[in-house]
């Protein structure tokens, strides 16, 4: 199965408005309208779509990514359930609710070892938070919801057809957090006991995440704030300036070297999100249209051999 955030050019942990905006951008690039009778585009269309219907929602989004990490999970013990190489139900149940071990073999005696007991203690779940650019940086609580594991009411943890006899339901929790003054993307932060409940034991952590929009023209690599900067073919072969407006809230003009490529990078200092340095990447800037005088210049450089 096609990775789709692979697919629309994203990172795992990009915000969802950031996602939302490089799907509508490859669909713009690759529909059949712009591309009459291109398979190619069409095929490549199609993929996008595909991918973008995987992760349109955060819900869907996120039982995308639970998918995968089950798989991973599995994958590793042997197989999906009905195949798990010799992995009983009960194995499968503890790990997910952060039970305990089962007995293991003494290598000195024929008799079955037991590990060490432990406190029983549900799982830990690790869930991610989309913010807005404006909210990371002034801080404050923001409510949210998650899914996760808690004690069945119907029969007080002991075992039901409500709970499939395992004694918790999967359940939404709202929760509000705190997000602090200048919040990083890709900050943890963590609330204890707020993860998955266990029958009789403690409750987990949960884990959170901070995912923050970067605003259109923006995307983050790691904890680095990337600006797009499109710049006009002529400014980028002969050089020239621009006019950037930066997520600091000012305008500065930018030097273009003569001689510059398509991906090629500057850096601003101090002129990023939270005052850190800014890296900005020169784009080409493509009209929707042409003037007849442009069109002329054109083909007068189509003429040339450029």
């Amino acid at each position: 199965m096609s990775d789709p955030y692979r697919t629309l050019g994203v990172s795992k942990d990009s915000p969802h408005a950031e996602i939302k905006r490089a799907f509508r951008k490859l669909a713009r690039q690759y529909h059949p309208d712009r591309n009459p009778d291109d398979s190619a585009a069409e095929e490549r269309f199609k993929a996008v779509q595909s991918a973008w219907e995987k992760v349109e929602t955060p819900e869907k989004r996120r039982q995308h990514d639970e998918e995968q990490q089950m798989k991973q999970v599995f994958g590793g013990m042997g197989g999906m359930p009905g195949g798990t190489g010799g992995v009983g139900i009960d194995d499968l149940l503890r790990q997910f609710m952060g039970g305990a071990a089962r007995p293991q073999s003494s290598p000195f005696a024929g008799q079955p070892r037991t590990a060490p007991p432990q406190a029983a203690k549900g799982a830990d779940i690790s869930a991610p938070l989309d913010i807005e650019i404006e909210r990371a940086l002034e801080g404050g609580k923001v409510q949210f919801t998650h899914n996760r594991l808690v004690r069945c009411s119907e029969c007080k943890a002991r075992g039901c057809v409500h709970c499939t006899n395992i004694g918790v339901r999967r359940k939404k929790t709202r929760l509000t957090l705190n997000v602090p003054k200048g919040a990083k993307h890709g900050q943890q932060l963590k609330l204890p006991k707020m993860g998955n409940e266990h029958p009789t034991g403690e409750p987990g952590d949960l884990t959170v995440t901070l995912r923050i929009d970067a605003e259109e023209g923006r995307r983050w690599e790691g904890e680095y704030l990337i600006q797009e900067v499109a710049v006009s073919y002529s400014t980028l072969m002969l050089g020239g300036e621009v006019r950037v407006a930066t997520p600091a809230g000012k305008t500065v003009s930018v030097k273009v070297a003569a001689a510059t490529r398509i991906g090629d990078r500057k850096r601003l200092p101090k002129m990023g999100y939270a005052g850190a340095d800014l890296d900005i990447e020169f784009t080409l800037d493509e009209p929707e249209s042409l003037t007849p005088s442009q069109r002329d210049a054109l083909e007068a450089l189509r003429d040339a051999g450029m």
